[in-house]
């Protein structure tokens, strides 16, 4: 019997703003009466993406997306060279037969993903 459970890899990314924001979504404040204040934030605060794998064998990564220094924004060109150039070759320094590869990346880089994790891949 597999171990199932030892052989899944989760990915996601975290997004850290840079000037404190937090993103508070999910969370609302109900009053009987209207506070009368507003935060002004910018549109687009800079901030820092993290992406990183966990599994039974601990965590691969983090990896901070930029290009020489600056944050930049996630594409499917910039998501299949990360798996290419720092996540395969991280696996490859683990002693694993067969893993299953969780992400949430939809359409850009589905290819990729099947590709090297054949019949073995949750997107």
């Amino acid at each position: 019997m597999i171990d199932f459970h030892k052989r899944i890899l989760f990915s996601d990314k975290a997004h850290f703003w840079l000037n404190g924001y937090v993103n508070k979504q999910n969370c609302r404040i109900w009053s009987e009466a209207n506070p009368q204040v507003y935060v002004e934030t910018p549109l687009h605060p800079e901030k820092l993406t993290v992406w990183c794998v966990l599994w039974a064998g601990g965590i691969i990564g983090p990896y901070f997306k930029n290009d020489e220094g600056h944050n930049v924004t996630v594409n499917g060109d910039r998501y299949r060279s990360m798996i290419t150039n720092f996540f395969i070759p991280e696996l490859n320094n683990h002693d694993v037969q067969e893993l299953w590869f969780q992400t949430r990346r939809r359409n850009m880089s589905h290819s990729s993903c099947h590709n090297l994790f054949i019949e073995r891949y949750v997107g």
